[in-house]
């Protein structure tokens, strides 16, 4: 790519886009090209279609998708499923038909079956069934994947898939209902603290930014009392499994988190996943991965590419960690009662590695650097 060359980055304000677009611009590019969804609505195919038809991006980055947690994604298949292949179809489809030079697509490491051999190898895709509680946007990922793949085999076009690990960072969503879960358990721990410690003004300052359920900073009760909008936030608090609970010893703060704590995660600093995807399109074409995986049966498929760390940490430490990060001193409570998800989905960053990148920040830093950008923005 050019420094002048046209890109249009699909997503550009949300976790991932955002830290692409901040990595483009400090590498020099100036020609970059973003919509938000009220600009361009990427499930109207007749706006895209005009869309590229009037700006001509010469390279598009696709990071625009409807992403949550376990709570989200089982929650709202039909949303995640539909949307999702809407958002995938009309992006591809247009920039082939636009002759875009270069398309990266982002998926998601739930494209691999729940039974994987872990780490998850590029080739151990479509060989048995997916975790079901995300299945609907999984497949549709697994679409996309597919569809970049059989765009280059017939049409010749030079698009390339990318499978990043969980991802986390600036502009994360800490939504307790849609967030994954990482920024959702770094958000809770950091209410519990600031429950524990009294700090109404801190509480009611994060829900002006982030209301829960509906219910603001602002809240009061019927009769516009402080104690009753105390009441009204400590209702909803509870809900999302941030509780004050009373024993013979005294008041206390526990955090509710959802499942046994036993499943290993794998996280990766969202501004590591943008260099990654940058340095591919930078030096890597679809013949370059497909000369890299190349076989004696002449087939011609998982030329996708997993951007991870090759580490993993169960959600029970990750929960501690963060707890230990944030200064909470209550009870982390974990509702076994709950679903867990998949037991182990750690990527084998092997195909990455061997093509030049690898990553640098570890989990302990990523969250302190998460924490200060949230208490920042």
């Amino acid at each position: 790519m050019k420094l002048n060359d046209k890109i249009y980055v699909a997503g550009h304000t949300g976790l991932v886009g955002s830290a692409l677009w901040k990595n483009l611009l400090s590498k020099g590019y100036t020609n970059l090209c973003g919509k938000t969804i009220k600009e361009l609505d990427l499930m109207d195919t007749r706006a895209v279609n005009a869309f590229f038809e009037e700006e001509k991006p010469e390279y598009v980055i696709l990071a625009a998708a409807k992403v949550g947690g376990i709570v989200a994604n089982n929650t709202y298949r039909g949303q995640f499923i539909y949307e999702n292949l809407m958002i995938q179809n009309n992006v591809i489809h247009a920039a082939y038909l636009n002759k875009v030079k270069k398309l990266l697509f982002l998926g998601s490491t739930c494209i691999y079956p729940r039974e994987a051999p872990q780490p998850m190898r590029e080739d151990c895709l479509l060989t048995s069934p997916l975790e079901y509680t995300n299945e609907p946007y999984a497949i549709a990922k697994i679409a996309g994947v597919k569809m970049c793949e059989s765009y280059n085999l017939q049409y010749g076009t030079n698009f390339i898939s990318v499978m990043p690990t969980n991802l986390y960072g600036p502009n994360d969503n800490f939504d307790l209902e849609k967030s994954h879960v990482l920024p959702g358990l770094l958000r809770k721990i950091y209410l519990g603290k600031c429950l524990e410690e009294g700090n109404w003004e801190a509480i009611r300052a994060d829900l002006r930014k982030r209301p829960i359920g509906g219910v603001s900073g602002e809240s009061e009760g019927e009769k516009g009392r402080v104690e009753e909008g105390e009441i009204v936030i400590l209702n909803i608090f509870d809900k999302y499994g941030i509780r004050v609970n009373s024993s013979k010893f005294g008041k206390f703060v526990s955090v509710e988190i959802w499942g046994t704590g036993a499943p290993f995660r794998e996280f990766l600093w969202s501004e590591e996943m943008a260099d990654a995807c940058v340095y591919l399109m930078e030096n890597i074409d679809f013949d370059h991965i497909v000369r890299e995986n190349s076989s004696s049966n002449r087939e011609i498929r998982n030329t996708h590419i997993n951007i991870g760390t090759g580490k993993e940490i169960t959600i029970r430490d990750l929960a501690f960690l963060i707890k230990n990060k944030v200064g909470f001193s209550g009870e982390l409570v974990f509702n076994t009662s709950k679903p867990d998800g998949t037991l182990r989905k750690l990527t084998d960053p092997s195909k990455i590695h061997s093509l030049g990148w690898h990553h640098k920040i570890e989990i302990g830093e990523g969250i302190e650097r998460l924490y200060s950008w949230y208490l920042n923005n």
